[in-house]
């Protein structure tokens, strides 16, 4: 087999999975067609080496997706040259985009003008969408850090990497006392409140925490309090790789300076500002708070969360803070836990009450301390697909037959992901 061959390697990696689950032949159909369904429907290969991937659906590339949609190829990426050029030209894409405009979540394929909507923000013609989302500086710098620890590839830690690091930078320090650092602002007209930002797109007031401030939710929708924790918690696993890289690779002391004094101090906000006592659970994560007493209970199905918080590397899972919100949120004093005569799980402000997610699920069973555990959130994400082989964004606890999103590339990449996870083929 020719190690550019990916359609070979594709087919090592369903077998092993078809041997581990042998029996289970809905599953298997299912995870290849999932497998195969970013790789053949999204990703298209630019003239420059880059790669642009569509989220499915909608025809734009978003930072956050566009990685998690090529994590699952890590797996094919450690032998299997010619995919890990596509993941490198993932990354590639993502540092000219943060260069382009470190406050947008999504992107055209060309400088077309083409957006989601006529927002008042300051916008470009190679921007889809401007809502700012600290998850979506955190992905690109955690992907090229995953690429660089299968492949050894370091030729992506170039100019463009060090100007893209400069910029995340920037952008979390003057979010870090938004209220006289921050220039940005988003305003959306005639629609729903979570679409834009109260106090002439400013946000609701916050005071200095020492964490960063988020505008935008990983689901796209406003934060209702500035400080993200799930988001603030991400930021500071990968200010640990920026740290690492600029050790090991590009030599580079100020880098890690910087770094590494954002990433103490965001880490101190979020154990002074983020950690709360909850009359049931003990000490337990907030969702969200402005650092002035206010807290959001709560957790979203998109990626970070706070169910998510060892599968981002922040702690293990046997954490007792974490085993304390991991109670809290799969209970119904989390406002978006559902459960119905199907399935029951976590969903989110961003789809109709009682619609639980297909990421929501993966991350529940990743998180997962025992195989039995993870093999029943694999078959109860079989069971609730409709009949459609794929992975949706959100579906109904008593009918799955209701969902929304049948193109949806993330999610059939968290699907992808658990079951290697499960079947201990999951570099990443």
């Amino acid at each position: 087999m020719s190690n550019r061959d990916i359609s070979s390697s594709m087919e090592k990696v369903i077998n092993q999975v078809a041997e581990k689950l042998e029996g289970e032949e809905k599953l298997i159909r299912i995870f290849e067609r999932c497998y195969w369904n970013t790789l053949k429907t999204t990703i298209r290969r630019q003239k420059d080496s880059t790669t642009y991937i569509i989220t499915g659906d909608i025809p734009a590339m978003w930072l956050r997706d566009s990685a998690a949609q090529v994590r699952p190829y890590l797996t094919i990426a450690k032998e299997n040259e010619e995919m890990a050029d596509i993941i490198e030209g993932v990354v590639k894409k993502q540092l000219q985009y943060i260069v382009i405009d470190p406050y947008a979540n999504a992107f055209n394929e060309t400088a077309n003008g083409k957006r989601w909507d006529d927002d008042l923000t300051e916008m470009n013609d190679w921007l889809w969408e401007r809502k700012y989302e600290i998850d979506s500086l955190c992905y690109p710098i955690q992907l090229a850090y995953l690429l660089w620890k299968v492949t050894g590839r370091t030729s992506f830690f170039d100019d463009t990497f060090k100007k893209a690091i400069h910029s995340i930078l920037k952008v979390w320090e003057d979010e870090q006392d938004h209220e006289k650092n921050s220039k940005y602002s988003f305003q959306r007209k005639n629609c729903p409140p979570t679409d834009t930002l109260s106090r002439n797109g400013l946000g609701e007031p916050v005071k200095r925490t020492g964490m960063t401030w988020s505008g935008f939710r990983p689901s796209d929708d406003a934060c209702q309090y500035g400080y993200l924790i799930p988001s603030n918690i991400f930021a500071v696993v990968v200010l640990g790789y920026i740290i690492e890289i600029a050790d090991k690779i590009l030599n580079d002391d100020q880098i890690a300076k910087r770094a590494e004094i954002l990433k103490n101090e965001i880490d101190s906000g979020i154990k002074k500002h983020a950690i709360i006592s909850h009359e049931k659970y003990g000490e337990i994560y907030a969702y969200e708070t402005d650092g002035m007493g206010n807290y959001n209970l709560m957790d979203d199905a998109n990626v970070p969360s706070l169910l998510s918080i060892p599968y981002l590397d922040y702690c293990k899972c046997d954490d007792p803070i974490y085993l304390n919100t991991r109670k809290f949120l799969l209970s119904e004093d989390n406002p978006y836990f559902y459960k119905g005569k199907v399935a029951e799980g976590i969903g989110s402000p961003h789809t109709p009450e009682n619609f639980i997610w297909h990421i929501s699920l993966a991350i529940e069973g990743l998180t997962a301390e025992s195989q039995d555990e993870k093999l029943r959130i694999i078959k109860l994400m079989e069971k609730t697909d409709a009949g459609t082989d794929r992975m949706h964004e959100g579906f109904h606890v008593d009918d799955p037959n209701q969902f929304t999103r049948a193109w949806f590339s993330w999610a059939n990449a968290m699907y992808c992901e658990l079951v290697l996870d499960y079947c201990g083929l999951n570099v990443g």
